[in-house]
């Protein structure tokens, strides 16, 4: 029998999003002062959004219609991180290698919550 997941930081996708959420911090530390408000900021809300609304998900997995919502919700911040690493990619931020390796984690983590939304009964917690 395999263990119970307590909580979704143990998901892999929760990991992998963290990651990459934590990646994207880094990076934007070097992005110019002119993007503070703009780029710079919403990435970083982007890609840690995926994160916070996972841990939403999670909590409402009584419902399934509610937890495929906000694992929708964490797909749409996941493709709103892809495309601003392609503007930090195109405005010379980050190199195109960079770009291919983190939007390679934000294909895998929407992967990832597809599969998770497809089968969101087997998440779903027992009355």
């Amino acid at each position: 029998m395999s263990q119970q997941i307590e909580s979704a930081k143990e998901l892999n996708v929760y990991k992998l999003a963290y990651d990459l959420a934590m990646e994207v911090f880094g990076l934007t530390k070097a992005f110019p002062n002119e993007e503070k408000f703009a780029l710079t900021s919403q990435i970083r809300r982007s890609s840690r959004s995926v994160c916070l609304n996972l841990r939403e998900a999670w909590a409402k997995r009584r419902y399934e219609s509610h937890f495929v919502s906000k694992l929708t919700d964490c797909d749409g911040e996941a493709n709103e991180t892809d495309s601003s690493l392609d503007f930090a990619r195109d405005c010379g931020y980050i190199s195109s290698q960079k770009h291919e390796e983190l939007a390679a984690k934000c294909t895998e983590v929407r992967r990832m919550l597809g599969g998770m939304m497809k089968k969101a009964e087997s998440f779903l917690l027992a009355d």
